[in-house]
């Protein structure tokens, strides 16, 4: 299902994400708490891993980096979570993380403008994973942006009109913008997924733990090619 952004992105469109079965390049097919991490040696180009259409850094190239590309909306995004907060403390000293939202979708938008917002008055490390567990777990009704701004007024003390102003500010507006164009570039029509250095990404995962290993596959080799 595709859904287009025509108020937003000028006709730009991509696919509904959280994609399932093991054929995108997001969500593993299997149960991701029963399925077994698969060794480095096993993943192969083409399969576990794919190189971008058009490859391209988040940011500036100082490190290599690592990107989530994931949503709020996304339930497979929610469980991953706590692997990819494990992820980030694995990762080598001096490579950089990112974790970037999705605005696949007029329904997702909001979350990803509310991510920006939330960065923008440092309220993401306290609020990040406590929002997957309000939309998946406890099934609060936030699907709006004024609604995602009462809920951060009340989980973080946040004003919401200043919330609001800067969730809907021209500089969001622009950064998603730079972000579906990237995600564009790197092929990306599931979350969740992993990107490392703009050059690969993840795509046939069969576990939150193989994503992981390719995730730390990829960082090992970009960093021995970098010495």
């Amino acid at each position: 299902m595709i859904k287009r952004l025509s108020f937003l992105f000028l006709g730009l469109a991509m696919a509904t994400a959280c994609s399932a079965g093991g054929n995108g390049n997001g969500a593993p097919a299997a149960d991701p708490a029963a399925a077994a991490a698969a060794p480095a040696s096993s993943l192969t180009e083409g399969t576990e891993y794919i190189a971008t259409t058009t490859p391209g850094r988040y940011a500036p190239k100082d490190k290599v980096e690592v990107v989530e590309v994931f949503s709020y909306g996304c339930i497979h995004c929610a469980h991953y979570e706590e692997y990819v907060e494990k992820l980030q403390k694995e990762l080598p000293k001096g490579v950089t993380f990112h974790a970037v939202p999705a605005a696949f979708n007029d329904a997702w938008l909001p979350y990803a403008q509310a991510f920006y917002a939330a960065q923008k008055l440092n309220v993401l490390p306290q609020t990040h994973a406590a929002l997957f567990k309000a939309i998946h777990t406890d099934h609060y009704p936030l699907g709006t942006i004024e609604e995602l701004a009462d809920w951060y007024h009340t989980t973080a003390g946040v004003d919401t009109a200043k919330f609001l102003a800067i969730a809907k500010s021209p500089e969001v507006r622009d950064q998603i913008l730079a972000d579906v164009k990237l995600f564009q570039g790197w092929g990306i029509d599931g979350t969740p997924t992993i990107v490392v250095n703009g050059k690969y990404r993840s795509n046939q995962i069969k576990s939150f733990d193989q994503l992981n290993d390719v995730a730390k596959f990829l960082v090992n080799r970009e960093l021995k090619g970098t010495k």
